[in-house]
């Protein structure tokens, strides 16, 4: 039986190769039943069949191939017998040939010269489709076929080859997608890449692929063709295999140099197409002849043609030829002409296509060559320097019928200075599609494939980056499901994500046609020469929310279209309507073969038209880095913050969403993005899970929801996606979330808990708290301590309400008390504690009670002790007790007051402890200010006498100085400082008339006509707002001629108001009696005429009327309080009206008698020798009589003013004589009586009578006496030093 294998194993070398591998794989699994002990017999009959099969069909292939004829005229004629032995004695063979060589065309034709192509087709590829059809087209001709017969070609969405086909032609990106359904290629017996030195993606991938392929297949032969561009480098990848040099057929070519830059300063520099204009005169002065001119793109090549056509006789055919430009256009280049042409070419001519006919080139020396850079994940389209081979191979595009001229428009060091070789695609591409293939193949890591030159490990690393990006390998770079769904699916991968998308949101039927689209070049057209017009008829389409919508609305209606016209007038309305109906129809086909293979994969179409956003996230999924966040008006900010613009022919270019997704960034002169949509950031979140970057800031304790939240970003590849949101952030880091549990819920209490640990332990602190903050000391535990207290209490993985709770109620049961502070371990260190005597919560202000608040927070602004006063309250408030603050910070008072001292002064006083606690001792509290109680102390204790102005209460600490805040009845503050004088003065006015307003209908009365109410008493007390405030009730005589029962704010004022109601109140009993002594005063005429400059006639006679009913019923007389009181006092007042009257008429007298003189002689002086002097006798004289001063000096001192005022005549006299003598004595009196009225002012601000003021006012009155008019004498004995004496007991009051 082994016989029988092997016999049948040697005839398999006689079967077709396709045919061989699969026989092969039929006879072991015969072997193997045959050595399990299974029969094979029928096995072996079907199988010898099969064989006998197979050789037949070989044979019959072998006995149809074409007999090839070979054009002696080619060069590669000359190589021929060369080559054929090349190719019998080797697997590889390197041919580099010249442009011109004829090898594009011959090898197939040798290869069948050797009888190659029977047991397997003759593969030939070509860098481009239009290369592959005119390359068919033209050996088929030779070999005297039709295509799509012995010889044929496939490219995309176009097979014309069938079973007799022996040379196929195909783009290399064919052969590459062959790879995955054949691997090892088996229907192939000869493959030959042509233009191999183009090395373009798809060549370096099939020259790596085929390496390995060649150790596994030695019956495989492969041909590199290349042109004269580095052929060693081919062959060292194949083991040093033999290179064959074939010339071109070729006549002398003249390079010229042309630059555009001038080469002195008498020329002028042109721009590209001005010389390109020129570079044709000169060459046509040499006789007439095809020209061929390289352009870097479609848009240069439009604007040169409508330059030539401007330029040059309308005979001159003028042709352009690029990839985009359909087959028979392409192939008008080819056919034959008559007239003179020039042809306007991209790269394509440069070694793809052999244009006819050429016998001048122009070459700019630029390309446009797609460039994708790692570093910033662009794919850049710039416009470049050809390298040397390039300039070269376009150089050799003419003098291929003639001599040649080819004209560079570059300087000749420029071109010496260009790179020898451009370069390969592989090193200037993304990688991620040829990656993908090869995980999905099974090929091994890229690194270790054999490429021609491997690529950069960057971009091997990017292409990685973007397959992870669109999931198609995991972390570890190892190809998954989803990325083995999209490597059999034959569009770019970003693409094929989409695809496999959009079955989960329901949107296939759309994404099919929106993915074939983008696979192909925009069928949109944009003629330069009307652009305008082509973006009219493109409007239609716009969608101003998404570009990709707008290929919808093209695709339906093209579609509609065609439903109802014929071809040719689908075509017509393409070209009216600008679009390209050879696109159009390769986007039709491209959707027909997608269809298929999502079809195959089990996917299926939606019935119902897909949602907006269930489209654009199906299509987000494929493009996740291309998104961008408005910024600026035009600028958008990228991925990895790259900014860039929307494209201007964009839908969206006016409107400009907030957030776009867009299908490419191309760098030309701007970075732009190109097909973009309006998306939405929250669809980011659900696509690109396994890219985002999540950071969270802030962690913090919420009260409300009773966890730890945290503000969460989230980016994708730097671009904030969600900006700020707060998020749950105990499961995110359970063990910081618990610290700030503790911290913040625990020891900071802010939990609402009702658990009765939570409440007796805040409470326990709150007491503890408001003692420190009295105290000013540390009496607690620090939130720290608090912080370890919990800590060592509450297990791990508690960090929020609910897990607390839950953790409490069961802990509670076996440990009731385990959360409970405890008072004496928390106050154990801190010693003996103050109590609230020394640290009140009201102070007490002769019965006012005001409340106090603490605050323990240095350098703040309400540091220390604030005391409270309401507003109505301002004006009872007396400022010596203010200075005594509190008693718990008494003694730091007293000793910052002391250190406030001069040295010269402090350094009786030391140490100052020890003084502190001696006055504290012996000082009662309340006994005048502070200041003054411890200079009257100090002086007993030591004798030392403190100046009162040694002392410095403003440079003590803020908190030891009482500060103040005044609130309306709302509790607004309404002013506020450790200012007590400042604030008085500031809200007096307003204080009063606030107290004024407060409701006491139970002391007040209106309209009263008689003493007819109850007692009248000097202070009452009532509660409003819950503070008690004192009043003082007045009888108050009203404007309106009336009386009134009010409640006033001051002592003072009530008593002198009241005063003036009993005059009113006076008068209305004496009835008839008290007409009479208005009339007939004594002396009255003269008293007239010296108020004159004082005030009317009437009111000296109100004023004299007020004195004599003060005289008689209120001086030296307490003022009633009842009525019987009243009534007394008006009887005891008649018996001495009479007398009154008389006695202040005549007191009246005088006095104005003596002002009128000394006001004379004061008006006769006017030297400047004693213009102090009399300034001083201005200010005496008129503080002596005023308006008002008979009834506000005091009636004892009234009858002093004759001699006060005749002691100013006198010292006037004197003056003149003596100024000298006169400032002198007057020194003292000056600096006294400063001292005086100061104090006096003060005292009238503060509403506050002062006796010991007031008689020191009157003894001034009488050291003036003593001192200029002794001749007048004292009522007592007086000097500067009993004024002092005097002065001491008004500071001391």
């Amino acid at each position: 039986m082994e016989k029988v294998f092997f016999a049948l194993q040697s005839r398999l070398v006689d079967c077709p190769i396709r045919a061989r591998a699969r026989l092969i794989d039929r006879l072991r699994g015969l072997r193997q039943r045959w050595r399990d002990g299974k029969p094979v017999d029928r096995g072996l009959a079907e199988l010898a069949a099969a064989v006998d099969e197979a050789i037949a069909y070989l044979q019959q292939r072998r006995a149809r191939l074409p007999v090839p004829t070979f054009d002696d005229q080619l060069p590669i004629s000359a190589h021929r017998e060369a080559i054929a032995a090349a190719l019998r004695n080797h697997q590889v063979v390197v041919l580099c040939g010249e442009t011109g060589s004829g090898k594009t065309t011959q090898l197939p034709k040798i290869c069948l010269s050797l009888g190659l192509g029977a047991a397997g087709l003759i593969g030939h590829t070509q860098p481009r489709r239009i290369a592959a059809r005119s390359v068919a087209t033209r050996i088929a001709t030779e070999l005297g076929t039709g295509l799509g017969g012995a010889v044929g070609y496939q490219v995309r969405f176009a097979d014309r080859t069938g079973p007799d086909t022996v040379i196929k032609l195909m783009t290399d990106g064919i052969l590459l997608a062959e790879t995955q359904s054949d691997r090892a290629l088996t229907q192939y017996e000869v493959i030959i890449l042509d233009e191999a030195h183009e090395r373009s993606l798809n060549i370096d991938f099939l020259l790596g692929y085929l390496k390995r392929l060649l150790l596994k297949r030695p019956e495989l032969k492969l041909i590199i063709t290349s042109a004269t561009i580095d052929p060693e480098r081919f062959s060292r990848h194949f083991n040093d295999a033999p290179i064959i040099e074939v010339s071109g057929r070729m006549y002398p070519v003249e390079i010229r140099y042309r630059p555009l830059l001038a080469a002195n300063e008498d020329e002028r520099d042109r721009d590209l197409q001005q010389a390109i204009l020129d570079a044709v005169d000169e060459v046509w002065q040499g006789g007439p002849g095809d020209i061929l001119i390289f352009l870097s793109g479609e848009r240069e090549i439009r604007e040169t043609a409508e330059s030539l056509r401007k330029h040059h006789p309308p005979n001159t055919e003028i042709m352009p030829l690029y990839a985009r430009l359909s087959a028979t256009e392409q192939n008008r280049v080819f056919q034959p002409h008559g007239r003179p042409r020039i042809v306007l070419a991209t790269n394509v001519a440069e070694t793809s296509l052999t244009v006819p006919g050429i016998r001048y080139v122009i070459d700019p020396g630029t390309v446009r060559i797609s460039r994708y850079s790692p570093r910033s994940r662009i794919q850049r389209l710039p416009v470049e320097h050809i390298s040397q081979a390039s300039a070269n191979q376009r150089a050799g595009r003419c003098g291929r019928i003639s001599a040649g001229v080819c004209i560079r428009l570059y300087a000749e060091e420029d071109f010496k200075s260009r790179p020898l070789f451009t370069d390969p695609e592989i090193l200037r591409t993304h990688l991620a599609a040829v990656i993908l293939q090869m995980c999905a193949l099974n090929l091994g890591r890229p690194e270790d494939f054999p490429f021609v030159e491997p690529p950069d490990s960057r971009q091997i690393s990017d292409g990685f980056r973007l397959l992870f990006e669109l999931q198609a390998v995991d972390e570890q770079w190892q190809i998954t499901d989803l990325g083995r769904q999209m490597a059999k699916l034959p569009v770019d991968p970003r693409l094929g994500r989409m695809l496999l998308a959009a079955q989960g949101e329901r949107c296939l039927q759309e994404v099919l046609i929106i993915v074939a689209a983008l696979a192909i070049q925009d069928p949109r057209e944009r003629p330069l020469e009307k652009q305008q017009a082509a973006d009219e008829k493109h409007r239609r389409f716009r969608d101003e929310s998404s570009d990709f919508i707008a290929l919808l609305n093209l695709w339906h209606y093209y579609h509609d279209q065609a439903r109802q016209l014929s071809k040719n007038q689908l075509r017509n309305l393409c070209q009216a309507e600008f679009l390209s109906f050879v696109r159009m129809r390769e986007w039709h086909d491209l959707y027909q073969e997608l269809l298929g293979r999502v079809t195959e994969m089990g996917m299926r179409l939606n019935v119902e038209p897909a949602p907006y956003p269930n489209l654009h996230r199906a299509l987000l999924t494929g493009l996740l880095g291309h998104l961008g966040f408005k910024q600026e008006e035009n600028i958008y900010l990228g991925a990895r913050d790259r900014s860039f613009y929307l494209f201007p022919g964009s839908g969206l270019f006016k409107k400009r969403p907030r957030w776009v997704v867009a299908v490419e960034l191309v760098e030309t002169t701007r970075l732009y993005a190109r097909t973009v949509a309006k998306i939405e950031p929250e669809w980011v979140e659900g696509l690109a899970g396994h890219l985002l970057k999540r950071s969270y800031a802030e962690p913090h304790w919420e009260k409300r929801a009773a966890q730890v939240a945290a503000t969460e970003r989230v980016t994708l590849y730097g671009l904030p996606i969600i900006a700020k949101r707060r998020v749950n952030y105990g499961p995110l880091d359970p063990a910081l979330a618990r610290q700030i549990f503790i911290r913040q819920a625990l020891a900071q209490g802010e939990f609402d808990c009702k658990a009765p640990f939570f409440q007796h332990n805040r409470q326990l602190l709150d007491e503890l708290a408001e003692l420190e903050t009295r105290a000013r000391r540390d009496l607690t535990a620090d939130e720290e301590g608090l912080y370890r207290f919990y800590d060592a209490r509450i297990p791990e993985g508690i960090y929020s309400g609910p897990t607390f709770e839950s953790w409490r109620k069961s802990a509670e049961r076996n440990h009731p008390q385990l959360l409970f502070l405890d008072r004496a371990e928390l106050l154990a260190e801190a010693g003996p504690v103050a109590t609230g005597e020394q640290f009140p919560d009201h102070l007490d202000l002769n019965g006012l009670q005001l409340p106090l608040s603490y605050q323990f927070t240095p350098g703040a602004a309400d540091d220390g002790v604030t005391l409270i006063v309401p507003l109505a309250a301002v004006n009872q408030v007396d400022p010596k007790r203010l200075d005594w603050l509190v008693p718990g910070l008494q003694a730091e008072r007293m000793a910052a007051l002391l250190k406030s001292l001069p040295k010269a002064v402090r350094r009786n006083f030391v140490p100052v402890p020890n003084y502190v606690q001696a006055l504290l001792e012996a000082m009662p509290v309340g006994e005048g200010s502070l200041t003054e109680a411890m200079t009257w102390q100090l002086q007993r204790m030591t004798g030392v006498q403190i100046p009162e102005e040694a002392w410095n209460p403003d440079a003590i600490p803020p908190h030891l100085r009482m500060r103040f805040s005044v609130i309306d009845t709302d509790g607004h503050e309404l002013a506020v400082g450790r200012d007590w004088a400042a604030i008085q003065a500031k809200v007096r006015g307003e204080a009063r008339n606030h107290f004024a307003a407060l409701p006491t209908p139970e002391f007040e009365r209106e309209k009263l006509r008689d003493w007819d109410f109850d007692e009248l008493p000097e202070e009452v007390s009532f509660i409003r707002n819950g503070i008690q405030l004192r009043g003082y009730p007045a009888l108050v005589a009203e404007t309106d001629g009336g009386l009134a029962l009010r409640v006033l704010d001051s002592a003072v004022r009530a008593e002198a108001t009241t005063r003036a109601g009993l005059r009113r109140l006076i008068r209305w009993r004496l009835g008839a009696a008290f007409k009479p002594l208005a009339r007939d005063f004594p002396q009255w005429r003269g008293m007239t005429l010296h108020y004159l400059g004082l005030g009317t006639q009437e009111q000296l006679r109100e004023e004299l009327l007020d004195a004599i009913l003060d005289r008689a019923f209120l001086h030296g007389q307490a003022a009633p309080r009842n009525r019987a009181a009243f009534d007394a006092l008006l009887e005891y007042g008649k018996t001495r009206l009479a007398a009154a009257r008389v006695e202040v008429g005549e007191t009246a007298a005088v006095i104005l008698a003596a002002y009128h003189e000394a006001r004379r002689i004061l008006s006769s002086e006017s030297s400047p020798i004693w213009a102090e002097a009399m300034t001083d006798i201005r200010e005496q004289l008129a503080r002596l009589v005023y308006p008002g001063f008979l009834r506000q000096t005091p009636p004892e001192w009234l009858p002093h003013l004759p001699r006060y005022l005749r002691a100013i005549a006198s010292r006037l006299q004197k003056v003149r004589q003596a100024p000298d003598k006169d400032r002198q004595r007057s020194a003292e009196i000056v600096r006294l009586s400063e001292c005086c009225w100061r104090q006096w002012e003060r005292n009238a601000e503060r509403e506050r009578e002062d006796p010991e003021l007031v008689r020191f006012r009157w003894l001034l009155e009488e050291l003036r006496v003593s001192q200029f008019a002794q001749e007048l004498k004292t009522i007592a004995p007086v000097s500067v030093k009993r004024l002092e004496e005097q002065w001491a007991r008004v500071r001391k009051g």
